[in-house]
């Protein structure tokens, strides 16, 4: 039986990223010589895959943050045989691949295996997206999402339309807006306007009070848009603790975007 050639026994680091325009990492191995690839993050042992393995490779090896292969015989001159892992931590590349080449002098003892850290603009947009994805959640469930998609049933349901009381304020205007009352739940809904020539907007907080400055507690703020581009009308539809006060009492809601800076106030908002 033909000997496998002697290699030069190397330790390296690959890098592996989310960009699918990169090549894959590859880690020489050779016949009879146990390679061991280190990752720098826990590894899910039941994701292992390396391609051939019941009959290309002599043992493989998956522990905590590592993989240990040996092949059993070399790899042909064109062979490339896939390794893919998913990480445990969540973090970003949410898993590796590798391919396994051979090369006639050269072979890879121990491979460091690390991930390459998102842009600060690939972070940015990947928290758009899922701001954008609260947004359409939020709106898809509870009385907001109900008013938002046309479905909110008013069977039992208290409505009453609210005249704006309030002028242009921090390049906010409110034109109109409804207010709806059941039993676990009451329901403001506005119809805002962010002013040409303003930062976009979207809220952050509301606060509703009763006349008597008694607090009513808010249980969430929603807006059927992301945000409000300068010139752009949404509705805001804050939900409130089921009602304690009298039907047709006139409450007082402020509303603030994020960072509390801009912000309106509401008269005659009856519920």
């Amino acid at each position: 039986m033909a000997q496998s050639p002697v290699r030069e026994q190397q330790q390296r680091q690959v890098v592996v990223s989310n960009n699918p325009n990169e090549p894959v990492p590859e880690v020489r191995v050779a016949a009879n010589v146990a390679t061991y690839l280190r990752f720098d993050a826990p590894i899910d042992r039941t994701s292992v895959e390396v391609e051939g393995r019941p009959v290309r490779f002599r043992w493989v090896d998956v522990g905590e943050r590592l993989v240990a292969v040996e092949p059993s015989v070399d790899l042909g001159a064109e062979e490339k045989l896939v390794v893919r892992v998913r990480y445990r931590d969540g973090a970003s590349p949410a898993g590796a691949t590798l391919v396994l080449v051979s090369h006639p002098s050269l072979v890879d003892k121990e491979v460091e295996v690390v991930r390459r850290p998102r842009t600060v603009e690939a972070l940015e947009a990947a928290l758009a997206q899922k701001e954008a994805e609260l947004v359409a959640l939020r709106a898809a469930s509870g009385p907001a999402g109900f008013f938002f998609s046309g479905r909110l049933n008013l069977d039992g349901v208290l409505a009453r339309r609210i005249e704006a009381s309030t002028t242009a304020r921090d390049g906010l205007k409110v034109a109109d807006g409804e207010g709806y009352r059941a039993g676990p739940w009451a329901l403001v809904v506005v119809r805002v306007r962010n002013l040409p020539g303003q930062k976009p907007w979207e809220p952050g907080e509301a606060r509703l009070t009763r006349a008597d400055g008694t607090p009513v507690k808010v249980r969430s703020v929603d807006m059927n848009k992301a945000q409000l581009a300068p010139g752009e009308e949404g509705f805001v539809a804050v939900e409130t603790e089921a009602p304690f006060w009298k039907a047709g009492e006139v409450l007082r809601l402020e509303l603030l975007d994020r960072g509390g800076s801009r912000r309106m106030s509401i008269l005659n908002v009856v519920l």
